[in-house]
């Protein structure tokens, strides 16, 4: 059997855990730290926090007990970027074996560091790719960029992923992984502005395509594998994002575009990933003197943060 954790017991962590459970040689278990949930997915089957409507498989079980860690062969991270270093800091602690760790989170560390770099274990990798939780949970077929060594991906691949519905495709270069998934939710934001304002598909595909050519300008900064943008968590992800209502990201946008406000401090206890990265983001370019390079980050880094208009941001991006 494959002991496998889900650490995270959310929206995405639930489903992910369910999907895998299918596969009748993985060991599922979920770790939260939310004691009502752990009850009632023991209890019930189900996860009604997340997912009021939902059975969740008699072979998915929950615990809020850190030393079930101590015997994991995979370990996924689905737990808010923010505290991942924190908590895999923690976990290590009560690891006997030496685990696959993957990172789900979308999105960078506090101090802006990619999160698999800092995540202290040696065998580490990143999976990102275009899936909505509740898509997930029900069954659709879903895709993911698996990021890291090639036999940890061929073991994950032919030995936890069958049965479960999943599709991946490979890049061995991490930190390109993560960074599509870190972009792909400010150009949602980006995209679902002109999409509030204009309701055209006309439009939407226009800056879609702008921000694709600016994400592969990013990857060649940070020196990643420009290919990366032709993967699941590429342009797969980013299309998923920054065209679908069911994005966060997007709707912030839409609301923008419309004329409503929006939580600069982010101290909404919705989490909208973007609103970080485009104030990262617009510095560095900035710092780096490549800013002219970069028409959407800087629109988007002016409205929302140096008070231009809509107006103006329009005239940017479309122009």
């Amino acid at each position: 059997m494959n002991n496998i954790i889900v650490a995270g017991a959310g929206a995405f962590g639930t489903a992910v855990a369910e999907r895998l459970s299918w596969n009748i040689s993985n060991r599922v278990m979920l770790h939260t730290i939310e004691k009502d949930v752990e009850k009632d997915i023991n209890s019930n089957h189900m996860n009604k926090k997340y997912f009021p409507t939902r059975f969740l498989s008699n072979y998915l079980h929950a615990t809020s007990d850190a030393s079930v860690f101590g015997e994991a062969d995979v370990i996924l991270l689905v737990i808010p970027s923010k505290a991942i270093i924190a908590f895999s800091e923690e976990i290590r602690r009560n690891t006997r074996k030496e685990p696959l760790i993957i990172n789900l989170a979308k999105g960078m560390s506090d101090d802006g560091a990619f999160i698999t770099e800092k995540i202290p274990f040696q065998r580490t990798a990143s999976m990102k790719g275009p899936s909505f939780a509740i898509e997930t949970i029900n069954g659709f077929p879903t895709s993911f960029t698996f990021g890291g060594k090639r036999e940890d991906y061929e073991f994950f691949r032919s030995e936890v992923l069958p049965d479960t519905g999943f599709s991946l495709d490979y890049s061995s270069d991490v930190r390109a992984v993560e960074l599509m998934s870190i972009l792909k939710n400010m150009y949602a934001i980006a995209i679902g502005v002109v999409s509030g304002k204009f309701n055209s598909p006309n439009v939407d595909f226009l800056v879609y395509t702008k921000a694709v050519n600016e994400m592969r300008r990013l990857l060649r900064i940070f020196s990643c594998d420009e290919d990366t943008i032709f993967r699941y968590c590429g342009i797969g992800d980013l299309g998923l994002t920054a065209l679908n209502d069911l994005s966060r990201n997007r709707t912030l946008g839409m609301l923008i575009g419309k004329g409503f406000g929006y939580d600069k401090e982010g101290k909404s206890a919705t989490v909208v990933e973007g609103l970080r990265t485009i104030k990262l983001v617009g510095e560095i370019t900035r710092e780096k003197n490549v800013a002219d390079d970069f028409p959407l980050v800087q629109a988007l880094y002016r409205l929302l943060y140096e008070n231009d208009t809509l107006n103006d941001y329009t005239l940017s991006v479309l122009g």
